[in-house]
């Protein structure tokens, strides 16, 4: 192969990278309306889109005051309030960015089996963890479950394993995922327990918490 081979060759691998990379969408959601969401795309400025609106080809198919649904691509991302949707990290593997909360807690919203759902992050669970109520709410038939105990803020109650047939976090989708339901209601809120944060790699950066799919 001549140098001016070789030479062509290498440009055509910049270029090739380079267009990866112009192709790869950030998008972080700095405010969630009924039908419109504040967002931030790439480097660009904080816009509010509304459902239908496109820009620089990402569209707003939904949105309330919990979550937001994208089309990036042609796949659909559920982002949540400060969540972002990262194309061009973890060497192409899904992800998202959870920011901390005033105590420093770490919550977003997701779905259980398809139905929306309110997370907090805790590394001190060892499974997900949902109240009955929302276990009734969401139609997981928990009453067939390895009967159990767990300790809460209300001391130890009963509970039941199970096992989700997907969970969703933004640009994260894990199926079969361990979990437990929580008898009465000390559980305000679901816990993104191990069960799910295992599959990913956790990364922290002051106020904010990157969840990388690792397969």
């Amino acid at each position: 192969m001549n140098k001016a081979n070789v030479y062509c060759r290498a440009i055509g691998l910049i270029l090739l990278s380079a267009s990866s990379m112009v192709h790869a969408t950030d998008i972080n959601v700095a405010g969630l309306f009924k039908d419109r969401a504040m967002v931030t795309i790439n480097t660009g400025k904080p816009r509010v889109l509304s459902v239908g609106d496109v820009e620089q080809g990402v569209r707003l198919v939904s949105a309330n005051a919990q979550s937001a649904v994208f089309d990036v691509d042609g796949k659909r991302r559920v982002l949540g309030m400060g969540e972002t949707f990262s194309g061009g990290s973890g060497g192409g593997k899904p992800s998202v960015s959870l920011s901390a909360d005033s105590r420093g807690h770490f919550s977003t919203t997701g779905t259980i089996n398809g139905r929306s759902m309110n997370f907090m992050v805790d590394t001190g669970a060892t499974s997900v963890a949902i109240s009955t109520q929302d276990a009734e709410r969401l139609g997981v038939d928990y009453h067939n479950g390895q009967r159990s105990a767990v300790s809460t803020a209300n001391g130890v109650v009963g509970a039941y394993r199970v096992m989700f047939n997907n969970i969703r976090i933004g640009a994260i989708s894990l199926n079969m995922v361990p979990g437990m339901v929580v008898e009465g209601g000390g559980l305000p809120v679901a816990l993104l327990g191990m069960s799910f944060l295992n599959q990913t790699n956790m990364q922290r950066e002051g106020a904010v918490m990157t969840l990388t799919q690792r397969y």
